[in-house]
């Protein structure tokens, strides 16, 4: 199959490419300057905001993921995260129409119970317009809903680890009761390679999801477990939750762009549907403690682990 594949360069779109080249697809990778960008692909230009690009492409394209998300600070700061994404999603269903693209393979986030009275969080809520964009352009489309994916280039792992090194004492808000099902990079790859070809997946959402179930103060206490440190941990009362992401923020050295609409999402449980979605995509899933083990050994290898 012709397959494109947007943020190829990004933390999943480079784990999938090599999947989708080993079963022997043609794989094109979309960025918005090939010059800049390294994959295994071949690479196009293209630009999903502005739509620059795109006809040319989705041309011949039976199948495309869709792996963009907006939430870092760019050169369109001043427009809210939530309408880029809206924007760009909107722009690239209406060309993969066009195109006659067969299907689109999204990855987003989880929506959590939907019963649950407190409101969306920013983030969860434009991974969700987003999903009903793409597959009310294209019927045949998937999209599968994750949680925290552990691997070693994930922003949402990384945040945790640096907060397990550069923080003496462990000091969490209340969202450290909260529970999600981690997965691991390996196991998102081969279900998003197995989402291009699944009969029964078409046209549906699926949430996915690990096998253990975890509160983040669980994931954070067992990662400082398995990077042989000893953190003790202080649970904190207040909820504060702008002024504690920008804190959190601030200790990692990252975005607050991106930690502070991420941290918004933690107001409950955070646990996927009985979808089983690894069942139908013949996938076997790795438990917390061996996806933490490959992505600190893949850190390890090209990037030195302060805390070890």
């Amino acid at each position: 199959m012709r397959i494109l594949v947007t943020g190829a360069s990004g933390f999943v779109g480079s784990l999938l490419i090599p999947r989708l080249l080993a079963e022997q697809h043609e794989v094109l990778g979309l960025a918005r300057d090939p010059t800049r960008t390294h994959s295994q692909a071949a690479l196009v230009r293209g630009d999903a905001l502005t739509g620059e690009g795109l006809a040319q492409a989705l041309d011949g394209v039976q199948i495309a993921y869709y792996l963009i998300h907006s939430m870092e600070r760019s050169v369109d700061a001043a427009i809210p995260f939530e309408q880029r994404e809206q924007l760009a999603a909107e722009t690239f269903a209406t060309a993969a129409r066009a195109a006659g693209v067969q299907r689109i393979v999204y990855l987003g986030g989880l929506v959590g119970d939907t019963h649950i009275n407190s409101p969306r969080s920013r983030h969860l809520a434009s991974r969700e317009s987003v999903e009903r964009v793409l597959l009310a352009a294209v019927p045949d489309s998937v999209a599968l809903r994750a949680s925290i994916v552990i691997g070693a280039r994930s922003r949402s792992f990384r945040l945790l680890v640096h907060l397990v090194e550069r923080m003496r004492v462990l000091a969490l808000p209340p969202w450290r009761r909260y529970r999600t099902q981690p997965i691991d990079e390996r196991d998102v790859a081969d279900m998003l390679v197995a989402a291009a070809s699944s009969v029964q997946a078409g046209g549906r959402s699926l949430d996915v999801g690990g096998p253990d179930v975890l509160s983040y103060g669980e994931m954070i206490e067992r990662i400082a477990d398995l990077m042989l440190v000893h953190r003790p941990s202080l649970g904190i009362g207040v909820n504060a939750m702008g002024v504690t992401a920008r804190v959190a923020a601030a200790i990692v050295r990252e975005d607050p762009d991106l930690v502070v609409p991420l941290m918004e999402s933690l107001q409950s449980d955070l646990l996927p549907a009985e979808d089983h979605a690894a069942e139908l995509f013949g996938v076997r899933l790795h438990s917390f403690d061996a996806a933490v083990e490959h992505a600190l050994g893949e850190w390890e290898a090209s990037e030195r682990l302060a805390a070890r």
